[in-house]
Formats: structure tokens, sequence, C-alpha cells
């Protein structure tokens, strides 16, 4: 009976001591600190984002490769870069005159910025130069910007490698400059900047140019035997002149005398007397060449009359190509005229060299085309 109770006993207190265990083993998880943010993230969730990433890179990688369409596009930049436009640069020739070149360039929005940088030494233009011929800015020169101002004014801003030249060389920058740029019909002058900073005297000679530089200041000036300031007037005409197998018009600037006749006479009859041996040009007008009436100026259209003397086939009454733009260049240097219109006495029609007959007024633009910037 007595050991029926002590394993009663016994039993009790095992039992007693196994439940206490228990509910201690209860409270310990719950005083177990957890974050208080935690992201579960479903494995199948997971998957689909990564998958989705992946899918974005792959766009982004795409898109940054051409594909078939972006190709096309490639091929039209191509076709368009490739595209060129004649452009009239002023350089030097082999005499160290600054004369008009036409060159092809690749077409460009920005033209008259591009003309400036074909005007560079070692520059673009190396690979074009015709033979003989050199480019006039210093090497290294960048153009900055370009600003036009509502009255013409181009304002030219370059870098501090422009100031790299030898003292004879400066008007040749400024005419060369200035005459490549008015080409294009707003500019009507420039005015230079270098980094940014206005100049009011070219940095090697001290040339003046604080109201700017224009086409009136002349180019390859020639002023040997000028006659009397009083009595005369400066021009610019243009003489053909050839080296080797390029043909080319060289600008000079001169005095003529302007006592007896009107402007237009002195001019054609300094054009048929023919170049200073300076200039070292061609004298293109038969001899005996003379005008039969005075120059008659309607409508910026000038009319001249020339004896016979001038055509060069008087049977087939054709007129050599370089007389004609000898003359059109010439006088339409003169602010009032606008083209010429040239007939031969008791002749009704003339012809160029290629039988075209001339049945209008010739202007500048049918030889050299005008721009916009």
């Amino acid at each position: 009976m007595l050991d029926k109770r002590l394993l009663l006993f016994l039993l009790t207190i095992v039992f007693s001591l196994i439940l206490g265990g228990c509910l201690k083993g209860e409270q310990t998880l719950e005083e177990i600190d957890v974050p208080e943010e935690v992201t579960v993230v479903d494995d199948d969730e997971s998957s689909q984002e990564n998958e989705n990433n992946l899918e974005d890179e792959n766009n982004s990688e795409n898109e940054n490769e051409p594909g078939e369409g972006n190709e096309e596009e490639e091929e039209a930049e191509v076709a368009e870069s490739d595209e060129t436009v004649p452009r009239e640069l002023y350089l030097i020739d082999a005499s160290g005159m600054v004369v008009p070149q036409t060159l092809e360039l690749p077409k460009t929005k920005s033209a008259a910025m591009q003309a400036l940088e074909y005007l560079v030494k070692d520059g673009p233009v190396t690979e074009l130069l015709p033979n003989g011929f050199q480019a006039i800015l210093p090497t290294g020169t960048e153009i900055i910007g370009l600003n036009l101002q509502e009255d013409g004014t181009l304002i030219v801003d370059v870098s501090e490698e422009f100031k790299n030249y030898e003292a004879d060389e400066e008007l040749k920058i400024l005419q060369a400059m200035t005459h490549t740029l008015t080409q294009f019909d707003s500019v009507e002058r420039i005015k230079l900047w270098i980094n940014g900073e206005e100049q009011t005297e070219m940095p090697v000679n001290g040339t003046q140019i604080s109201k700017g530089f224009s086409k009136k200041h002349g180019i390859n000036i020639y002023a040997k035997d000028r006659p009397s300031l009083k009595h005369s007037k400066v021009v610019t005409m243009f003489y053909p002149k050839q080296h080797n197998e390029n043909f080319y018009f060289v600008p000079v600037t001169q005095y003529i005398n302007d006592t007896d006749t009107d402007i237009f006479t002195s001019i054609v009859e300094a054009l048929m007397e023919g170049p200073a041996h300076d200039v070292q040009a061609l004298h293109v007008f038969n001899d005996h060449t003379t005008l039969v009436n005075k120059p008659f100026l309607q409508n910026g259209v000038l009319q001249l009359v020339f004896s016979d003397d001038i055509l060069k086939d008087e049977d087939k009454a054709i007129i050599a190509d370089d007389v004609m733009e000898t003359l059109v260049r010439s006088l339409t240097e003169q602010e009032a005229v606008d083209a010429i219109e040239v007939k031969v006495e008791d002749i009704g029609t003339i012809m160029n060299e290629s039988g075209t007959t001339y049945d209008k007024p010739v202007q500048k633009s049918d030889f050299v085309k005008s721009e916009k910037m």
C-alpha cells in the first residue's frame, strides 16, 4: 500500500516538472525580438520581377544597337553628309593675292561657320586646295561663334590661335574673311572678337577695326600712279588670271579717274586697258575695242554698247566668256548696278561660247551663287 502511494507521489512530481518546462518554453518564444518591417517575397513573384528587369535591360541595349530602321536612318544621314555645294572662299594664290575660289564643300546648315573653318591653314580645306593656293587663317584657329546683328554686322568670335600670324598677313586676313562672309546676303561687314572679347584693332599690326571691316575697305589694293584724290574714285575690278589649269578672277581695288566722264565709262575703259603689270593677270579684251555709246543705267540694269571688235567670233556673234564675266563682276561691284546688258553695234543678238543667246541682262549670280547663312 505504501509502495503505491510512493509511486503516485513520484509520478505527480515528474508530471509537474514536465508541465513547467513546457510553459517556460512558450514564454521564451514570445519574448524574442522580431523586426518591425519584414518583407516576405514569394518565389513566383521574385522570378517574375527578375524576368521583367532583364527584359527592360535587353530593350535598353536594343535601343542603343541599330536595328533595320536605324540603319536606314544612318544611310540617309551619310547620303546627306556626302552631298556637296559650291562655295566661294577667298584664298591666297601663288602671287600672294587674295582671290576667290569656288570649292565643293559638304552641305551643312551652318554655311558661314563652315566657310570660315575652311579658311584655316592645315584645316579641312587642305585636301581641296588648288595647286598654288593656300588658306590664310593661322593654324589651329577655332571659330567660337558667329552673331549677326540687325544692321548686317556679323560678329566673328575666334580663339587665341588667331593671333599667330605675321604683320604682312594682317590685311589679307581681314580681306579674305570679309569677302568670304559678305557673299552671304545678310552680311554687310564683320567685327572681330577674340575669345569672347571685342577687338578695336588687329592684334599684330594694329589695323583699326573698331567700326568693323567691309568690302569698302578694298582688296589687293593697288595704289601706284594713282590720280589726284580730288578727281578720282576707288573701285574694285576683277581681272582674269590663270595658274596651270586653274582659271580664276583677281579682285583689285584701285583708283580711277572720273574727271572727264562718268564712273561706268571709266571702269570699262580701265578694264579694256588691262591690269597693271604687278597684278600678273590676263588682258582679255581685243585691241581697238571701244564703247560706242555712253553707258545707260535704268532700274539697276547697265546697258553697254561696244564696237564689234569686242567679239571673239564676229561671224557667229560670240563674245568670250571671260570678257563677259570680267564686265559683270567689276560693274556689279557698284551699288547701283544689279546686272549688265551687253550689245554690239549693228549686231542684233550675241551669244556666249557655248552658243547660248544673251537674251536677258547678266548678273553676278550667273557666275557666283549668293547664299544665306
